[in-house]
């Protein structure tokens, strides 16, 4: 029996989306193709575990999983739950009228538990973009996806919470996050402000200055002068981000999975880089 399932990659900030064709039939093998790399193709170990260790089992058949566009390199673990949802439902072991609106995503443990994945937000967008009405993802990102309307996003912990939605014994609760009020609400209340800092009126002026004129500035001084302090403290007094440049900086982040329930990002980020980095970006060691 041949099904399709839909997972997504992401590339930079952007995301693809993924048709993995799952077909079963007379034989023995597992056969991954579609350019996977290491950590997708030992997926079968994780898949197989997961699914005793919940009363469910790889089918003792011969298994072809195709990871369209083939040409496109597959990376990471996020595709186990993606691979054994299409297992599952070829096998006849759950149910898959509808699996054509769902993109599925995450990463197994053997216990058949979920790991956070990277780059939610790009996957959510572009699943919105494409149509799909639903996404299946580890519970950990429901909320960073759930910034994405127009999209159901079914956080899970377990891919027994996942079996038992579409076999219809138990519906996944969707994650329902009020983007515009959630933004507005902390978008005054950064995490550092620059009301902390306590006498430095030159400094602090010529800081106000910089802010104000979006001008560079580099601070100079011994340790423990309050360098670090004031540069961090800098974001509070710059204009705050608009919805789409929040939005923006969240992809970004996700991509590199600093986003973990923590949703959309409401201030602008501070990066403070080792001071041992190379000479061509020791003028781009503080960017905001």
């Amino acid at each position: 029996m041949l099904v399709k399932v839909f997972g997504s990659a992401v590339f930079g900030i952007e995301a693809t989306t993924i048709t993995v064709e799952v077909n079963i039939d007379k034989g023995i093998g597992y056969h991954l193709v579609g350019l996977p790399d290491k950590a997708v193709s030992e997926s079968s170990y994780r898949i197989s575990a997961a699914l005793n260790n919940n009363s469910y089992k790889l089918p003792g058949k011969k298994i072809i999983i195709n990871m369209a566009p083939a040409d496109i390199r597959k990376e990471g673990a996020s595709y186990d739950l993606t691979l054994a949802v299409g297992i599952l439902a070829a096998s006849n072991q759950i149910k898959s009228e509808n699996i054509d609106d769902y993109i599925i995503m995450g990463e197994l443990s053997l216990d058949g538990s979920l790991q956070p994945i990277r780059g939610v937000l790009p996957m959510a967008i572009k699943a919105r973009e494409e149509g799909f009405k639903y996404f299946i993802l580890p519970k950990e990102n429901a909320k960073e996806a759930a910034i994405v309307n127009d999209l159901e996003v079914l956080g899970v912990d377990n891919i027994l919470e996942v079996i038992n939605h579409f076999n219809g014994d138990d519906k996944i609760e969707p994650t329902i996050v009020d983007t515009r009020a959630e933004f507005y609400k902390n978008i005054d209340f950064p995490e550092f402000d620059f009301s902390d800092v306590k006498g430095q009126e030159s400094i602090k002026r010529c800081m106000e200055i910089a802010a104000a004129g979006g001008h560079n500035i580099i601070l100079i001084g011994p340790p423990g002068s309050g360098k670090t302090m004031l540069a961090k403290r800098l974001p509070s007094i710059l204009p705050p981000m608009t919805l789409h440049e929040a939005l923006e900086t969240t992809k970004i982040h996700s991509v590199v999975g600093k986003t973990k329930n923590n949703g959309l990002l409401y201030q602008r980020p501070f990066r403070s880089p080792h001071h041992t980095i190379s000479n061509k970006t020791m003028f781009k060691s503080v960017e905001f």
